[in-house]
């Protein structure tokens, strides 16, 4: 039998190798950062065309490589960070596999011109498909110009794989995002189709984060700052009043190096869980300065997810360092007999009336007295006609009391005798009515959610709508990422009955809403409506209609706690039963539960 385990071949090996580091514009992007960073460079400037797909060209005023250097840097497993097997354990560099430049090259056509500070002239090579093609002298400043082309020219597959745009652009400003925030004292600028999207120059970390996320950030953050057992905590934290409903505003670094932490991210909502609402999301902008050798950090090849060796420690010192800042800045309340704490020492208004602020009752009320002897007729246990008189006033009411959440809110309909209830809302959740068979129990919120997705997924597929003119225009800003999502489903928001325009930047005004919606605050509907199209885009990957017609109906359905008139359980009820699955939520959750009446017979058997 013949020999069937080869070696692959180098393209293929370098392509798969390219598929573990490269997923898209934004990872090539990233990598080409990280060498600008580590090179150190002052001055970086990014030119993207297509979202990246054409073009991705970083500029940078670094040390620059020679013309041996420039021919290794292609190759696999080449770096200049990692020497022997001790060193993988003290990296205070960023790229150091080796493989980012290989895996570039491997599916795009790539060109370098380099240039060292001693050197008179510089040097180019190109490459295309991991086989360099011409390599020659050329004239260029200090530092480096790398160009990626035709991403993925060669790997179709992968090439249609890619999102719009829109949608790979806001990945590519993220990444932007990350390298700029934690190099302050480098000024990057980025291009996108001849427009400058960012112009940073050099500044401190609270100035660079103003530039990145708007002027209003001024006066959002809360800096952070302790030192304990070799572990740095730096950085800020926004105020809670400021939370929002999306994430994406939340940076977690590790020794100047991006991060994901989801244990640590618990540790901040933690110390802020008394001060922010259940939907909303702390902003933070937090670096870690950790010993590497406590570090694991080459466990993922886009080095993203670590592990620190002391996990809880680190975890209590950061929970303990925010709430340390909140309570310096006054955020939260804290008794400290050595602070004079704020008192209000109004003067009253000369001729008001004092009132006892204990007093409760009648003035003349003495529960010490005799004088106030208990009515023959008052409701208690030891008192037959009291319980009868009870039961007499509760006859009288004609629906439960609202004061009291877990009666039934139950709406008598016609007169006399023969009064019937067609619905009842228990709990200001549920929906109890009769139906041929027995009885069905419907939970409001989710045949709302039912019914609007219906509605909207229609109307987005039919291009029908109906808008209400708002009476007075809200203005939304977002941050650069969410503006860019917005910007990207504004043709169907406007499909639906939203009338928007773009003032510029990352702001919005919207000048109407869909035909029924109640006027409420924009910024925190587009907020949310955005955190759950991210959430059904990352985690469900939905068709674009589909995913903008579930975060719709999931924002705008009635929530638990709302109290239904008959008509408005009436109008539910019809049109649940009208959609084409009234059983289940979009996400598949059960919506009702019926009961057929030798169903109840038998419960009341058992």
């Amino acid at each position: 039998m013949a020999d069937i385990i080869h070696l692959l071949p180098e393209a293929v090996a370098n392509q798969i190798a390219a598929g573990e580091v490269i997923q898209r514009p934004a990872s090539a992007l990233k990598e080409i950062l990280e060498n600008s960073v580590d090179a150190g460079a002052s001055e970086i400037r990014v030119v993207i065309r297509d979202a990246g797909k054409t073009l991705i060209q970083v500029t940078d005023n670094g040390s620059g490589m020679s013309e041996k250097d420039a021919e290794h840097c292609f190759k696999r497993h080449a770096t200049s960070k990692i020497h022997k097997v001790d060193d993988l354990f003290a990296i205070h560099t960023l790229g150091f596999r080796g493989e980012a430049l290989a895996s570039v090259a491997a599916v795009a056509q790539v060109e370098l011109k380099t240039r060292r500070r001693q050197d008179d002239m510089g040097f180019s090579i190109q490459v295309e498909g991991s086989k360099v093609t011409k390599k020659a002298p050329c004239q260029i400043l200090p530092g480096t110009i790398l160009s990626v082309r035709n991403l993925f020219y060669n790997v179709p597959a992968r090439r249609n794989f890619l999102k719009s745009n829109t949608a790979e652009m806001r990945h590519i400003i993220e990444e932007f995002q990350r390298v700029a925030l934690v190099n302050p004292e480098i000024s990057m600028n980025l291009f996108h189709n001849n427009k400058q999207l960012f112009q940073l120059p050099e500044a401190r970390l609270r100035e660079r984060i103003v530039a990145i996320f708007g002027p209003g950030y001024k006066e959002k953050l809360i800096p952070l700052e302790q030192q304990a057992n070799d572990i740095k905590i730096s950085g800020y934290i926004g105020k809670p009043q400021y939370a929002k409903k999306t994430r994406g505003e939340q940076f977690f670094f590790a020794n100047k190096r991006f991060i994901r932490h989801p244990y640590l991210n618990h540790s901040v909502e933690n110390a802020l869980q008394e001060l922010l609402p259940g939907d909303s999301h702390p902003t933070y902008f937090i670096y870690l300065e950790v010993d590497p050798k406590k570090i694991d950090i080459n466990i993922h090849p886009t080095k993203t997810e670590i592990n620190f060796q002391e996990n809880q420690l680190i975890y209590a010192l950061l929970r303990s360092t925010i709430r340390q800042s909140l309570g310096k800045y006054n955020i939260t309340p804290a008794i400290d007999f050595d602070v004079e704490q704020s008192l209000d020492l109004t003067p009253p208004v000369q001729g008001k009336p004092i009132k006892n602020p204990f007093q409760r009752g009648p003035v003349d009320y003495n529960p010490f007295g005799n004088h106030s002897p208990r009515r023959k007729d008052a409701c208690s246990p030891s008192s037959p006609q009291g319980w009868e008189k009870l039961y007499e006033g509760l006859k009288n009411i004609p629906e439960a009391s609202a004061s009291k959440p877990d009666a039934p809110e139950c709406f008598p309909q016609g007169e006399g005798e023969g009064r019937t209830v067609d619905f009842c809302q228990i709990r200001q959740r549920y929906i109890l009515t009769g139906i041929k068979s027995g009885m069905v129990l419907i939970d409001q919120q989710r045949a709302h959610q039912r019914i609007l997705y219906e509605r909207f997924l229609s109307q987005l597929e039919q291009k029908t709508h109906v808008s209400q003119q708002a009476l007075f225009p809200q203005n939304v800003t977002l941050s650069p990422s969410d503006a860019g999502i917005l910007r990207e489903i504004l043709g169907e928001l406007r499909v639906i009955g939203f009338s928007i325009n773009h003032l510029g930047k990352n702001t919005f005004v919207i000048n109407g809403t869909p035909a029924g919606m109640k006027e409420q605050n924009m910024q925190d509907l587009m907020e949310n409506i955005l955190e759950n199209y991210k959430r059904n885009m990352v985690e469900l990957n939905l068709e674009q209609k589909t995913n903008l017609a579930r975060s719709m109906a999931a924002r705008i359905a009635i929530r638990p706690g709302k109290q239904l008139s008959q008509q408005e359980m009436q109008s539910l009820f019809n049109d649940l039963f009208a959609c084409h699955i009234p059983g289940l939520t979009p996400d598949g959750k059960k919506i009702l539960v019926a009961l057929t009446g030798e169903q109840i017979e038998q419960l009341f058997k058992q």
